[in-house]
């Protein structure tokens, strides 16, 4: 069985080694996303985690259907916030974009990120069958 990899010119894909989404079989496995612009390395919308989030799933779905899945095959995503008083807007994010998937997913609070403009990460997963 392949394994599919799909890489963007995030800064920190190279610079950290690794790639953007992986598939292997039915799997599609999403690294850590976070609001990069990746033509200059700056963190989108640093006041705003609600457009933070809209700008990540965007990436995610990108990288899903680049490994030849869709959004509907999303099946978990893991949500990282820096400021539980976030949490709101991720979550009005979640609903809009993925509101009629409705993936397992997990929402955690308090965290640290590379840059200290980063208020969100999310991973994701997807199973294409």
């Amino acid at each position: 069985m392949a394994t599919q990899r799909h890489k963007t010119s995030n800064p920190y894909e190279d610079k950290f080694g690794y790639s953007r989404a992986v598939r292997k079989g039915p799997f599609i496995v999403v690294s850590g996303t976070t609001s990069i612009d990746t033509s200059s390395g700056t963190v989108l919308y640093p006041k705003s985690a609600y457009e933070q989030t809209l700008k990540i799933f965007a990436e995610i779905v990108l990288a899903i259907e680049a490994l030849g899945g869709t959004k509907n095959d999303v099946v978990r995503l893991r949500m990282f916030v820096a400021e539980e008083k976030d949490g709101e807007g991720v979550s009005k994010a979640l609903k809009e974009v993925f509101g009629s998937v409705a993936p397992a997913a997990t929402m955690v609070f308090g965290l640290s990120f590379v840059s200290p403009d980063m208020r969100v990460e999310i991973e994701a997963d997807a199973i294409v069958l």
